[in-house]
């Protein structure tokens, strides 16, 4: 398994309620795939924030950084989850070198 990071925007309009949902939805959906969520940082949400620029008409956004494990055939289905996952206006997905 290699190591990867990815940090994902919320929409301002999803309640804090549906934020810690959409992260559970993520860790669940990299667990399923047989990933792992790296157990010292895991999810560390950063907070509301202003975007560089506006994306679907949204100034800011909530950016949650996610640290995970998982096999690279398996990338494929999280980026499909995360691009059909309502609420997430943008993520980026990287590999860590450690």
């Amino acid at each position: 398994m290699r190591l990867y990071e990815v940090l994902y925007i919320v929409s301002p309009e999803v309640d804090e309620e549906g934020i810690a949902a959409l992260v559970g939805k993520v860790n669940g959906t990299i667990e399923t795939l047989g990933g792992k969520v790296d157990g010292g940082i895991q999810t560390e949400p950063w907070g509301r924030r202003r975007l560089a620029y506006p994306i679907r008409n949204f100034e800011e956004g909530f950016y949650v950084l996610c640290h995970f494990s998982l096999e690279p055939p398996k990338l494929g289905d999280l980026e499909r989850t995360l691009k059909l996952t309502d609420g997430i206006l943008r993520y980026l997905l990287t590999r860590r070198h450690v």
